[in-house]
């Protein structure tokens, strides 16, 4: 691209925005962005974009991966989008959906998102039995042994998912987690080809749960909605059986981000 054409395009970005419209493509792209990947999308200088992404960093909006060339969103523009996401008119129809489809499974439903360390419990409906698993909102669950996390795993390109099952020991938490990145791969494998997940007592003993994704409307996954019950009082098969019910909750909870 000519050096003239960047100057008059840049011209024609007003100063305010620009960072603005940086942050917005890292977000929209949803992985690791370089600089000239910028320069050449938006249009700005080679310095300019190196200014900006700095002080993005620098504020915590984006943060440097490790290769120290790529950037991905930081600390609080994750906060700004789960805030964001938790508008009061919004989870007031996310709500709504929500207790439609526990009533109907009879179990409790959660929607979480993905953050640095694992998925984050954004909203959730109660089932209304006595015996129930207490996970409130704003808990953090790992991703290789819960229904949401292994959904959100199994979207992850194949070079960022082993970046992701290699930096640490996977934790055993019962004796049916799966800690070989090898057969955790075989396993997102398959969710990835039947469009849900699950989870049998791999979090904790006596639970279960499936889960399955709400997509952006470019077809990203954008958070998942899951469903968990006592092995007491459910069984995996039979949860299962409501699996068109919380897919079609997640279509329309998924509408709801269109609306926006």
């Amino acid at each position: 691209m000519p050096d003239d054409h960047v100057s008059s395009k840049e011209n024609q970005i007003p100063t305010n925005l620009r960072l603005l419209m940086i942050i917005e493509e890292i977000a929209k792209l949803g992985v690791s962005v370089r600089p000239t990947d910028l320069i050449q999308t938006i249009g700005l200088p080679k310095p300019t974009i190196h200014r900006l992404l700095q002080t993005a960093e620098a504020e915590g909006y984006l943060q440097r991966d490790i290769d120290g060339r790529s950037y991905s969103p930081g600390d609080r523009l994750r906060a700004l989008a789960a805030n964001t996401i938790s508008s009061e008119r919004v989870r007031t129809a996310r709500l709504a959906i929500m207790k439609g489809v526990a009533e109907e499974i009879g179990e409790t439903v959660n929607l979480a998102t993905p953050d640095r360390e694992g998925m984050t419990y954004l909203d959730r409906v109660e089932t209304k039995w006595p015996l129930r698993i207490q996970l409130p909102r704003g808990t953090q669950v790992p991703f290789h042994c819960t229904a949401s996390g292994k959904l959100y795993l199994s979207s992850l390109r194949s070079n960022t998912l082993s970046g992701v099952l290699t930096a640490n020991p996977l934790k055993q938490l019962t004796e049916h987690t799966i800690i070989s990145p090898d057969e955790l791969r075989d396993e997102l494998s398959k969710t990835r080809e039947r469009g849900y997940s699950t989870d049998n007592e791999e979090f904790m003993i006596g639970m279960i749960a499936i889960g399955v994704p709400i997509p952006s409307p470019n077809g990203r996954l954008l958070a998942t909605l899951s469903t968990h019950a006592p092995v007491m009082r459910c069984s995996l098969e039979h949860l299962m059986e409501y699996l068109e019910p919380l897919r079609n909750a997640a279509e329309k909870l998924s509408g709801l981000n269109e609306d926006q």
